[in-house]
């Protein structure tokens, strides 16, 4: 098990609606099973676990499925709603994560070159090293997920699988 004293994970938009897209190479729901697997084991070592979702600013009412996934956030959870692609600009995550001595996150989540990489970009930008769990997140296409997987997430970290976190 791979897991530092210093990590958390942040889950990135593990919503109904977004669970529901048409989505590859893994399926939402795919995606889903092994980011609660990911959560389980961050928190049998007592490492945070962040779950994040977005809101689309300017509307008065969010469309359904906004909420997060059933059973998936639990007590001790941070929690982060955001109004942009990326979990960082205009939220707290930056401070709650360091708060709790975090410098390593390991990321996982939908969907892959969207929420998934403009937050890792961020994530960078404030200093922590990065850990990506490929089979743990989708995108619109396979090849889409394939190219930041092969070519773009080892630049910024490691890129790993959810067994490697069990």
């Amino acid at each position: 098990m791979i897991i530092r004293v210093t990590a958390a994970l942040v889950l990135i938009d593990l919503m109904p609606r977004i669970i529901g897209l048409e989505l590859a190479p893994y399926r939402g729901e795919e995606v889903l099973d092994r980011c609660r697997q990911l959560a389980a084991a961050f928190r049998a070592q007592g490492r945070p676990v962040a779950q994040v979702r977005v809101d689309r600013p300017g509307v008065a009412e969010q469309p359904p499925g906004s909420g997060f996934a059933e059973a998936l956030v639990e007590p001790g959870d941070i929690v982060v709603v955001k109004h942009t692609v990326g979990a960082f600009h205009g939220t707290d995550l930056h401070e709650q994560l360091r708060g709790r001595g975090v410098d390593t996150l390991v990321l996982a989540g939908l969907v892959t070159t969207m929420g998934v990489e403009s937050t890792a970009r961020a994530a960078s930008d404030h200093g922590y090293e990065l850990e990506f769990v490929a089979d743990a997140m989708s995108a619109f296409a396979a090849d889409e997920h394939e190219f930041a997987v092969e070519r773009i997430f080892p630049r910024f970290g490691a890129v790993r699988r959810t067994a490697d976190y069990r």
